[in-house]
């Protein structure tokens, strides 16, 4: 029996929203808030940012590949592996004197997310049952939009030093990692513990064959060719949403630098994307009973227009802090909605499911970061962020697209 909220759990969840808030919020997406000051001490283009963002993201593929994979049998050390690399890789960024050291740093950096994720779902899993589980994926999975807030408040500290903004965030993701792992080895006194408990763990335990039990999980784990048939316009979606997001994620503070923006706020309008995005645990009461596909238009549709908002109005100091918030909040929903979505399909292989859309997710970040660094610097910020926009527009409208197409009468055969 699995109990809720004991003092081990309750220290292995807040320690575990601190390690999704460091290795998302305070190394993986600061690239971007970090990016004009670096760029200035460091001395390269708007194209080579764009190729460290798509690099950053696919490593951060590899690791989420690896922590699904690995995660039922090494959770505690895939979080040894995600604070080592994205501490070390911070770390390294902030002491790098040529761009080559910083962008394979700030690359190898962004594995730690990817493996910070599936190994968190495990542990929490692997602690507690039915809607206290539920309740705590939610929590520790929140913690981007903190991390973002941190990161922002980190910089308006010590900006222009980004270096030493970079080293902290380092140590902090270095030392939560620490405490994750720690905790995750404590377990609450439970039935198991009780001397009745062990003596029928103990007898049992001669009987348990490992490989027998494996090979039936391992097939029931793996979803038939009809899943992946039904993936396929989620699938799509997420790229699309990826592509067109990575724009704000890598040149959102640059648009507004390049604005002619004070540099305090444009720190703060990265504070009101991380506080958009933490907001969506206070609208989920509203937002979790719409369904998946209402929910990704109303989340997606929203996102576009920050987007565009962003690429049109970013001298408008009001405008842009609004777009930075309710691109925060649409794109956090929006990736709830890919669960959502995922696990109306097959709640069976919901896991799977969602493993898949955040890779595929990423993926599209990747390939729009490495676009938006070729586009930007001939055809400047506006053409730049109004071209993702559309992009973010259809990735909204094409469930509604596809849901016409399907609905349409036959016609009749002769």
């Amino acid at each position: 029996m699995k109990r809720s909220f004991s003092l081990p759990t309750s220290v292995l969840l807040a320690s575990g929203l601190g390690l999704v808030a460091a290795t998302y919020g305070l190394v993986r997406l600061a690239f971007g808030l970090f990016l004009p000051d670096v760029q200035r001490d460091l001395g390269f283009g708007t194209d080579v940012g764009g190729a460290v963002s798509s690099g950053a993201s696919v490593l951060y593929c590899t690791g989420a590949v690896v922590g699904f994979l690995l995660a039922g049998r090494a959770a505690r050390w895939l979080v040894v592996g995600a604070a080592l690399t994205a501490g070390l890789g911070a770390i390294t960024t902030a002491a790098s004197a040529t761009t080559v050291v910083f962008g394979v740093a700030a690359v190898v950096a962004s594995t730690g997310a990817g493996l910070a994720s599936p190994a968190m779902v495990q542990l929490v899993a692997g602690r507690l049952d039915g809607a206290a589980r539920d309740r705590a994926q939610a929590v520790v999975n929140s913690g981007t939009g903190p991390g973002l807030v941190a990161a922002g408040v980190l910089a308006l500290v010590l900006l222009p030093d980004w270096r030493t903004a970079w080293a902290a965030a380092g140590v902090v993701t270095l030392l939560v990692g620490a405490v994750v792992f720690l905790a995750a080895g404590r377990r609450a006194p439970d039935a198991r513990s009780t001397p009745a408990a062990a003596q029928r763990s103990a007898l049992q335990r001669p009987a348990v064959r490992r490989p027998a039990v494996r090979r039936p999980a391992l097939r029931a784990a793996l979803p038939g060719r009809s899943w992946f048939g039904a993936q396929v316009v989620p699938v799509v979606v997420a790229l699309l949403l990826g592509a067109g997001s990575a724009v704000v994620w890598t040149y959102g503070r640059s648009a507004l630098v390049g604005a002619g923006v004070p540099s305090g706020l444009t720190v703060v309008a990265w504070i009101a994307l991380g506080a958009g995005g933490a907001s969506v645990a206070v609208t989920a009461r509203w937002t979790s009973g719409l369904p998946a596909a209402r929910l990704w238009l109303l989340t997606t549709t929203l996102a576009a227009v920050a987007v565009l908002t962003l690429g049109l109005l970013p001298h408008v100091v009001g405008a842009a802090l609004v777009a930075c918030a309710l691109f925060g909040w649409g794109y956090t929903a929006a990736t709830g909605a890919l669960i959502a979505w995922t696990t109306e399909i097959d709640q069976d292989h919901a896991a799977a499911g969602t493993a898949l859309l955040f890779v595929v997710l990423v993926a599209g970040q990747a390939l729009g970061a490495a676009a938006a660094g070729v586009l930007v610097g001939p055809a400047g910020t506006a053409t730049t962020f109004t071209a993702a926009a559309a992009v973010v527009a259809v990735a909204a409208t094409t469930p509604l697209v596809v849901a016409r197409r399907d609905l349409r009468p036959a016609a009749p055969t002769r």
